[in-house]
């Protein structure tokens, strides 16, 4: 019997927190426990650290998870809670992706200082973000606009929208939501003209493959739907290299029978796209995201990658 804490990893920026603590909450109701046998362990990752340069110019995905998952392989953490979309598609030997909760809002919101929507933005107007999707999909539908890196917190990015440093930038819906901030947005932008990331809107649990008896805690908030869409666009990311040097989109939906997935590649300027889709059981979920990574790889040719190098 559990006698001491489950040591809880995450971030520290007020979004890893609200994830955290939806994961407690839920844990601690399914199974009839105190809030008190989950002690919730704020780690430092290189990745918040440092926010003056790109992730792709500082080493991707894994500086947002490098010092939790050293952590939980040593054993100080029992699990650690994080936003799917944000986790490289090769882990550490031994830990997984062991359970989703059930996923929110998958659109981009879209706030704007000189203008409400995208395609209203003046001429030469200035957007900031640090996706090279969204960099990409916005210089598909607006090649005029100025794009710019723009890195840190949704507080952070918030507070330089408003002292006037760019015109406009671009959030996860699902994490206004989960902050409580849904009057944030001046437009949610269509997700067929301006397709999600991978995984966007899901909160993944990272445990240890050997541990069962956390698994088995996992297990009792484990989404079926969510863990099969999300098991498909990583499927699709991971046959692409996908990384903070590629700008991919793509967007699976399960019904728990059947499931249909639709992703997109594009040149970081914008200018070239591919689009695919495919659809089969629900239990093949991540080999339909391969599948349809290895078709839009041969439908865009290797001239077409050249450009992401």
């Amino acid at each position: 019997m559990q006698t001491k804490p489950f040591r809880i990893g995450t971030r520290g920026s007020p979004l890893a927190l609200a994830q955290a603590h939806e994961t407690r909450d839920r844990l601690a109701a399914v199974h009839g426990l105190s809030l008190e046998m989950f002690e919730i362990v704020i780690l430092s990752t290189k990745g918040d650290r440092i926010t003056d340069r790109s992730l792709a110019e500082i080493g991707g995905k894994g500086l947002f998870t490098e010092e939790i998952e050293q952590q939980l392989l040593s054993g100080e953490l029992d699990f650690a809670v994080h936003s799917s979309k944000d986790m490289p598609t090769r882990l550490p030997d031994g830990l997984f992706l062991s359970a989703f909760l059930p996923r929110e809002d998958i659109r981009d919101a879209f706030v704007g200082r000189t203008a409400p929507r995208l395609m209203e933005l003046p001429q030469g107007a200035t957007v900031g973000s640090s996706s090279l999707r969204r960099q990409a999909l916005i210089r598909r539908l607006r090649p005029d606009i100025n794009v710019i890196t723009y890195r840190g917190q949704v507080e952070t990015r918030l507070r330089k929208l408003a002292e006037g440093q760019v015109d406009a930038t671009l959030l996860a819906y699902a994490g206004l939501k989960r902050l409580g901030m849904t009057d944030v947005p001046t437009e949610l932008l269509d997700p067929e003209e301006f397709p999600p990331a991978p995984a966007q809107g899901a909160i993944c649990i990272e445990s240890r493959m050997a541990d069962k008896r956390v698994n088995d805690l996992l297990a009792a908030i484990d989404d079926a739907r969510t863990h099969e869409a999300v098991a498909c666009e990583r499927g699709f990311l991971a046959t692409l290299d996908g990384s903070c040097r590629t700008p991919i989109a793509g967007l699976a939906i399960s019904d728990g029978t059947h499931l249909r997935f639709s992703g997109m590649i594009l040149t970081p300027d914008g200018r070239t796209h591919h689009r695919i889709a495919v659809e089969g059981k629900a239990a093949d979920a991540e080999a339909l995201g391969q599948k349809a990574g290895e078709d839009i790889r041969a439908q865009a040719g290797p001239g077409f990658f050249a450009s992401w190098t």
